[in-house]
């Protein structure tokens, strides 16, 4: 514990938050009892909106790129990534910045042709 705060290992895809590092647990932050609420909060928001996807996903004719269950889900990955690579360690910083996730969350592809008028997406 430094500063009161105390060193936790998240898994994003197995939403995650453990306090001894294993394989599954990739990232590393040093979080205090009010971040680690705000840490939990974005799991369960992510976990929320994994379900919403997940009902959305199989409508054949509707592409997800525009569904505001996938904006959801972008946005509140968006909000976690930030939140480890704030919080994170030197290699969880390098790590996040490797994966490159943050750039590519927040750019999207809407101006790509065929979308425009479509009654299917927002």
């Amino acid at each position: 514990m430094q500063d009161g705060k105390t060193h936790f290992y998240v898994s994003v895809t197995h939403n995650l938050i453990e306090q001894t590092k294993n394989e599954s647990t990739p990232f590393e932050v040093m979080v205090d009892d009010e971040e680690l609420n705000q840490l939990k909060d974005l799991m369960k928001v992510l976990e929320g909106d994994d379900a919403y996807t997940l009902q959305r996903a199989p409508v054949p004719y509707k592409s997800a790129d525009h569904d505001e269950a996938a904006e959801q889900f972008s946005d509140g990955m968006t909000l976690l990534y930030s939140f480890l690579y704030d919080h994170g360690t030197p290699d969880t910083r390098q790590a996040i910045e490797n994966m490159n996730v943050l750039p590519r969350l927040q750019d999207t592809d809407y101006d790509d042709p065929g979308y425009e008028n479509s009654p299917m997406n927002k």
